[in-house]
């Protein structure tokens, strides 16, 4: 296994961000810096207080510094940093450590604990679980957090089956518990509020009875991979890309390239998920608040977790590490953060010459690059996909735990308005997963795909026609190019289920990329996310902008997502629900580019059948 490093393509950029008390102590920096002169007074040296607005109630923004690591590695200077800009009115995401640091300060609140011992008679902390939720339309004016609760009746639990129905918001800044939010007041009578106690769990240790007629399933490669990797450069078959990965996006393919008649030509310059909505249907308080962005609130690298050997992943696996930052800018070592390995597909291609009975057949095979995001309750696990003949793709299977509540005041015990019954008291929720990938791409052209035309291509039917189209079967693809060169790769578009939230509602404003399932844009260095650079508290979406495209070295933002009306079989662990979409060669080869694939049997079947007196 080798150690996977994570940099960016040109490492001598990085960012750097200044922490302490605004008011007294000094500096904190992530970096080694040198004064300009021997003789400077070092005495002098203080931290300058901020400018009066940024001390008022509200949010105080961030600091983006641009350094230039290889300026400072023999001999540290302050000429390392190229830029410092403040950005006003915005927040970070909040990291693992904010997450942390949130259910530590739900549990420490004195009101808290009083209210759990008063409303639902638990005095245990140790079995309280406080979800940390980014609040949509933030009820206060910081950084928070809110923590929706639930209880565990043993460390091995399912909390999910008992959730609570009141929910603090802990600001980040000031570190405490700012509110409160109580949708019942008390019990009836009075007295305290009743929560579900029936258990509902998926634990192994927890099941009673385990099936016992599950036969092996081995899946072996005797010769070893078809892979090679050097560094973070891989290559596979026809295929070579750069791997990369970063708190944000999780994984992303760089330079994604395929080999036909010795010519080797790019297809996409960069590939990446950029952002996902998940808006949730209950439109009362405090649930109308239930909105994460999760990868511009949370970051689907800081939620990755090492996967495990012959569950999580199959065959013979090359796994990669991956190393990020925590809050206070230290190291952090994922192991076994991506997956890579092939699989067999199916069939390939097959005819058979009815005339002569010969057949001619190949299998298939892909190569996956993978890494699971637990994000809270979810689970989303990413599975980009390359294939011998050109195509590309992604699959996002959907799992974990369904976000639970108590039934709201009024609510109909037997029908929730707003989600359905897994538990007796306990409401799931339905809700929308809007994701959306960034595609920048370049098919064929090694100028990053400066020259690259987007076009869309429809099918209509014929009018009826006595002379073209007596029958009535006739039907064409109109083509609405930009230019008459041919159309390299196309989409297919996997499902996409319209918002459900209203325009000109926050959701709407805030995941307008949802609203539309392609959008198209010029290039830009500063444009990646389409939600915006700062998502956590935000109130709109300042991700897209309109522009002039003709010669503009297009990027393709698709959008699609999964409108989840929950089961009762999605509890206590949702089995997976899949999304995603497909990139296909289309004119980008001359015919099909796998006829140099070998006639092979399976051997090992073969000594199988043979073994048991079959031919």
């Amino acid at each position: 296994m080798k150690a996977f490093s994570v940099r960016p393509l040109r490492p001598a950029l990085h960012l750097f961000r200044v922490s302490g008390h605004p008011y007294f102590g000094t500096a904190s920096l992530s970096g080694h810096f040198t004064l300009p002169s021997p003789l400077f007074p070092k005495h002098l040296l203080s931290k300058q207080e901020p400018p009066k607005k940024q001390l008022l109630p509200g949010l105080c923004g961030v600091v983006e510094a641009e350094v230039d690591l290889q300026a400072g590695v023999s001999e540290p200077s302050a000429e390392a940093v190229l830029s410092w800009t403040t950005v006003a009115g915005v927040c970070a995401l909040a990291s693992p450590d904010d997450c942390l640091e949130a259910e530590a300060l739900c549990k420490a609140d004195p009101q808290v604990q009083q209210l759990l011992k008063d409303r639902y008679g638990i005095t245990d902390m140790d079995s309280l679980c406080c979800d940390p939720w980014s609040i949509h339309a933030s009820p206060v004016d910081e950084r928070a957090i809110q923590c929706f609760l639930y209880v565990k009746t043993c460390p091995e639990d399912n909390a999910y089956a008992h959730p609570l129905d009141m929910t603090p918001v802990v600001g980040l800044d000031s570190g405490r518990v700012l509110r409160i939010d109580l949708p019942y007041k008390c019990g009836p009578g009075g007295g305290p509020i009743e929560w579900n106690k029936e258990n509902s769990n998926y634990h192994t240790a927890l099941q009673s009875c385990v099936r016992t007629d599950m036969k092996p399933l081995n899946i072996t490669q005797p010769q070893g991979p078809s892979f090679s990797v050097q560094g973070n450069h891989i290559s596979w078959h026809n295929w070579s890309f750069i791997l990369g990965f970063n708190y944000r996006e999780g994984i992303v393919l760089h330079d994604v390239r395929y080999k036909y008649g010795g010519v080797t030509r790019p297809v996409m310059h960069r590939v990446s998920l950029v952002e996902m909505a998940v808006p949730y249907a209950d439109p009362r308080e405090p649930y109308v608040r239930k909105c994460a962005f999760d990868v511009g609130d949370y970051g689907l690298g800081y939620c990755t977790f090492p996967l495990t050997l012959g569950c999580d992943c199959l065959g013979h696996i090359h796994y990669f590490d991956a190393t990020l930052a925590n809050s206070k800018g230290e190291p952090v070592t994922i192991s076994k953060a991506i997956c890579m390995h092939e699989e067999d597909t199916g069939l390939l291609y097959k005819h058979v010459d009815y005339r002569t009975g010969h057949a001619e057949s190949r299998r298939g095979r892909r190569l996956v690059i993978s890494h699971v995001s637990t994000v809270v309750n979810y689970e989303y696990a990413f599975y980009w996909y390359l294939y011998m003949d050109g195509a590309l793709g992604l699959d996002i299977k959907l799992t974990g735990e369904l976000s639970t509540n108590m039934l709201s005041p009024g609510e109909n015990p037997a029908a929730p308005d707003y989600g359905t019954l897994v538990g007796p008291g306990v409401n799931a929720q339905h809700h929308q997963h809007m994701f959306c990938a960034r595609l920048d791409p370049a098919v064929g052209d090694e100028d990053g795909g400066r020259g690259v035309v987007v076009k869309e291509l429809d099918v209509e039917t014929l009018p009826w026609n006595g002379l073209s189209n007596p029958y009535g079967n006739g039907f064409r693809t109109l083509l609405n190019p930009v230019s008459k060169q041919p159309v390299a790769y196309k989409l297919v578009p996997a499902a996409h289920p319209p918002l459900a939230a209203l325009p000109g509602s926050l959701i709407g404003r805030k995941g307008h990329f949802a609203t539309k399932q392609l959008w198209v844009t010029p290039h830009h260095d500063k444009q990646n996310w389409p939600a915006g650079d700062y998502v956590f508290g935000a109130k709109d979406c300042t991700g897209l902008a309109d522009a002039p495209l003709l010669g503009s070295d297009p990027v393709v933002w698709y959008s699609f997502g999964v409108t989840h009306v929950v089961r009762p079989e999605d509890f206590p662990i949702m089995p997976v629900e899949v999304c995603g979409f497909t990139l296909k060669p289309a004119g980008f080869f001359p015919r099909n580019p796998c006829l140099d694939l070998p006639y092979d049997k399976n051997a090992a079947l073969l000594l199988q059948w043979r073994r048991i007196g079959r031919q």
